[in-house]
């Protein structure tokens, strides 16, 4: 428009001028039109690999374009959206049935599930007059881990004796211990059937076997709204260690946040991956005036239970459930950050660390 109207007042006004800016103005339009009114004819083929790793871990997308037409294409861009983050790409022109690779790092700096796409092709001239898009439909899913140290595991706490403890309904079966003698299902071992039932009733028994409550592992990390977005990162990081490091050695495991988040797997490959999952999307609760150890806590007990919480200050009602929790529990131990305050707990042992780095060089002092 501001083309036509400089053309027109220069005719008008006799300004050659004002003509010749108006036909230069007009002549980049026309070409900006030419450049980019042409939509991108190509086929991309998206590649995402891997799909899950560690925060600052390396993650590649691979884009293989394809141009089936029997004209040659001109070069465009191809933006491809990570989360709240954009991998721009540069595609030289194909020329006909040609192919091309092309190559790209994702970021990875941010923990979380990140969908990774749509794909938009643009092209566009010189000058940014003109620019036609073009969206490519599908997904992918980035998984992106916190950062886990080398760390040795710990049983602690106060073991006990196979034949001690409730036996529930979660108790592994096939074991040692009788839970009840009942009546034969299809299924059962014919090994346990319990013969002197079986000729006192008139039918088939079986002798239910199970495991009664053992120790476990326990994290409790504190994702309240109090705690800084850095502080909690390394929150993150140090359950992760733990965490993992103790499922990988068949230890049964516990991951609970004031939050609401209670996850309890057994051991194994499968609970490493749980874990990981649930530790990749943990965010810090909105929810106000929520007490540092949730109630579940109270309802279990054996094995180990390690608070990892960076609060500035630790409230005389936390300290005194940390205390109510210890005879539940073999051992309770306190990771407090740098600017945290020890609580004189009784029974609570507290490590004051800087980062995940330094609360894991402490661990191992524990552990020892």
């Amino acid at each position: 428009m501001a083309a036509v109207v400089l053309v027109a007042l220069g005719l008008a006004g006799g300004y050659p001028l004002l003509v010749a800016l108006g036909a230069i103005a007009l002549g980049a339009v026309g070409a900006a039109i030419g450049v980019a009114g042409r939509k991108p004819r190509v086929e991309v083929i998206r590649e995402l690999f891997p799909d899950r790793v560690e925060r600052n871990g390396r993650a590649v997308i691979t884009l293989r374009v394809h141009n089936p037409g029997t004209r040659r294409q001109g070069g465009f861009t191809a933006v491809d959206r990570v989360g709240e983050d954009r991998v721009t790409i540069a595609v030289r022109p194909l020329a006909a049935g040609a192919e091309q690779p092309y190559l790209n790092e994702l970021p990875t700096g941010r923990r979380g599930r990140h969908e990774v796409g749509p794909l938009t092709l643009f092209r566009a001239d010189a000058l940014g007059l003109g620019r036609s898009e073009l969206s490519l439909g599908g997904t992918a899913t980035l998984w992106v881990y916190p950062r886990t140290h080398p760390v040795g595991a710990v049983t602690g706490g106060l073991p006990l004796h196979h034949h001690d403890g409730e036996a529930t309904e979660t108790s592994p079966r096939g074991s040692l211990d009788i839970r009840e003698v009942r009546p034969y299902v299809p299924g059962d071992e014919v090994r346990h059937l319990h013969w002197k039932a079986t000729a006192r009733t008139g039918q088939l028994m079986i002798r239910d076997y199970a495991d009664p409550h053992q120790p476990q592992f326990t994290v409790l990390l504190d994702d309240r709204r109090e705690i800084t977005a850095p502080e909690f990162e390394e929150a993150v990081e140090l359950a992760a260690s733990l965490i993992v490091a103790a499922a990988e050695a068949d230890h049964r495991c516990r991951l609970v946040t004031p939050g609401g988040v209670d996850v309890a797997t057994d051991s194994g490959w499968d609970a490493v991956q749980r874990y990981l999952e649930q530790l990749c999307v943990v965010a810090r609760t909105e929810e106000a005036g929520l007490p540092l150890v949730p109630g579940a806590l109270a309802r279990a007990g054996g094995g180990t239970l390690v608070v990892i919480s960076s609060a500035v200050t630790v409230s005389p009602d936390d300290r005194a459930a940390l205390v109510g929790v210890r005879p539940r529990y073999g051992d309770v131990i306190l990771v407090v950050g740098s600017t945290g305050a020890a609580p004189a707990a009784p029974g609570v042992r507290v490590l004051r660390a800087a980062n995940a780095v330094d609360a894991i060089r402490q661990w191992r002092t524990v552990i020892a």
